[in-house]
């Protein structure tokens, strides 16, 4: 029985999973590293918290899975998306990462836009417009706020590539996270030369281009000794962390859409052909499977929405999941359901941290509409429920309009495992949504990236049907759906409402 490894390189710590070739998750770890927050607004990590936190996990994965290193065909990475990392000619990291939640590049987006040419111009050569989570801005503002730093820059890399030039030695960037850095030309599957040039940047700080399951390197002696992994075990590029969740989701058909609620949300839609929205309010991205596209909507508050009203006013909840052992988050939803659709005009606008899709506005901030003394907790929860469901709905939306198919939704994250939050996402966005029997995230599919790219899947799709089950459909209740209808329209009527108050504060 062969054996493969998937690694995601997450923002709160690394996880690895163990997985055989029938698919089945046998072992997983993870290793939690700091994210520090040095100034309003900035978000950096130390890139040396992720090799020591891999390493770690590593070595207690092939403790707990008991399985023979010689049984291993294979190992790759997830990753999360656009941090910056800097090395110089020794291979020294030159300064902490600059993370994809960082917003400190405003400037730089606007200096992007009038460099090359304005907005338009941007989307038409990267396929998206200059935002402050992506990688090149950063690069510009060490330019412009370091330039001791960036004099000395001879090399970038993503956090996950970081990682796997330290477990083999050699330098590379899959597509799927490459579209993410602004510097790759989406279409054509090559760094942008227009790009870089018109910036000034050379071309040699970005390392060579490979397909998600293409074979990256293999694991040195020095990784081995101190991972555990076999030397010269086959290491695959990997993708960034939105594709290996669609990998691992079995989204890797055109008509199969995925929708996820995390800390954040997204909705990806699988394309045959790069589809750009070209009022840049959704990504567009090359996928992990290699003939495939995806058009992306990004919500930044989706499950931190709910994690806000549990850490602000869920006191209760958590003293009583304390004393129980059950999920504060069931005891907050529990008198939700007993709610009629629409909260009774109660509106929650999810914009906690600014928002993405469709606005591309970070001044944005939540709002809880309508309240009248009728209003109690539970009508609040739903309302919240309800309001993150609208959000991703507008995502859906453009995704519609740009006449990509959405012939099924499947529920991921948090969203997925809660009944009430699975019913408002059918009846919000008026069509059936399936759940699937496989739980484990990006990891997982960076596993399978893994099997594809060492021949024990002969295919993406052979894996997926070997592996990933419909479990469960929801079917949308017409009156409830008919409710949301109105709701919706209010809800977007209040951000057009708010937008410049936003603005103000």
């Amino acid at each position: 029985m062969k054996h493969l490894i998937g690694i995601d390189i997450g923002t709160t710590g690394a996880k690895s999973v163990l997985i055989n070739e029938r698919g089945r998750a046998l072992a997983s770890d993870f290793q939690e590293y700091p994210l520090m927050l040095p100034r309003p607004g900035w978000a950096e990590q130390n890139p040396e918290d992720w090799w020591r936190a891999t390493a770690a996990s590593l070595r207690n994965l092939l403790a707990l899975s008991g399985i023979a290193r010689s049984s291993l065909a294979g190992v790759s990475f997830s990753g999360q998306m656009h941090g910056l990392v800097c090395l110089d000619d020794d291979c020294r990291v030159l300064r902490p990462a600059i993370l994809w939640c960082d917003q400190r590049t405003t400037a730089e987006c606007r200096l992007i836009e009038k460099t090359l040419g304005g907005r338009a111009r941007v989307i038409a050569l990267a396929s998206n417009p200059a935002l402050e989570g992506f990688t090149l801005p950063k690069l510009v503002w060490v330019r412009e706020h370091e330039p001791e730093v960036f004099k000395a820059v001879r090399k970038v890399l993503l956090p996950k590539d970081y990682i796997r030039w330290r477990l083999t030695g050699e330098f590379g960037m899959d597509m799927s996270d490459a579209a993410g850095t602004l510097m790759l030309d989406v279409k054509k599957k090559r760094w942008s030369r227009e790009i870089m040039r018109g910036l000034d940047l050379d071309m040699s700080l970005l390392p060579p281009l490979g397909e998600s399951p293409g074979i990256a390197g293999a694991v040195t002696s020095e990784a081995a000794r101190e991972t555990g992994l076999p030397e010269g075990l086959p290491v695959a590029f990997g993708g960034a962390d939105n594709t290996c969740a669609a990998v691992g989701n079995g989204v890797i058909e055109e008509g199969i859409v995925a929708v996820s609620i995390g800390t954040s949300g997204t909705v990806i839609a699988p394309t045959s052909a790069p589809v750009r929205d070209k009022l840049g309010r959704a990504h567009t991205f090359n996928h992990s499977v290699p003939e495939l596209w995806y058009v992306m909507g990004v919500m930044q508050a989706a499950g931190l929405s709910l994690k806000w009203l549990r850490d602000t006013f869920g006191g209760l909840e958590r003293a009583m999941a304390a004393e129980t052992g059950i999920d504060a988050y069931e005891f907050l939803c529990a008198g939700a359901g007993a709610v009629p659709p629409g909260a009774e005009g109660l509106i929650w606008l999810p914009y906690l941290n600014g928002e993405r899709t469709p606005h591309l506005d970070p001044h944005a901030r939540g709002v809880l509409f309508g309240i009248s003394p009728r209003h109690g907790r539970a009508h609040v929860v739903r309302a919240v429920l309800e309001g993150v469901v609208f959000g991703l709905r507008d995502s859906l939306e453009i995704i519609r309009s740009l006449k990509i198919p959405i012939n099924e939704i499947r529920l991921t994250g948090g969203g997925a495992k809660s009944a009430i939050w699975r019913q408002i996402q059918a009846d919000v966005f008026g069509q059936p949504v399936v759940t699937i029997n496989v739980e484990e995230g990006p990891a997982f599919g960076a596993a399978i990236i893994a099997g594809v790219g060492t021949g024990v899947f002969a295919s993406f799709k052979q894996a997926a049907s070997r592996i990933i089950k419909v479990s469960r459909e929801i079917k949308p209740d017409p009156r409830n759906s008919a409710a949301y209808e109105k709701s919706y329209r209010l809800f977007k009527k209040l951000y057009a409402d708010l937008k410049d108050d936003f603005a103000s504060i």
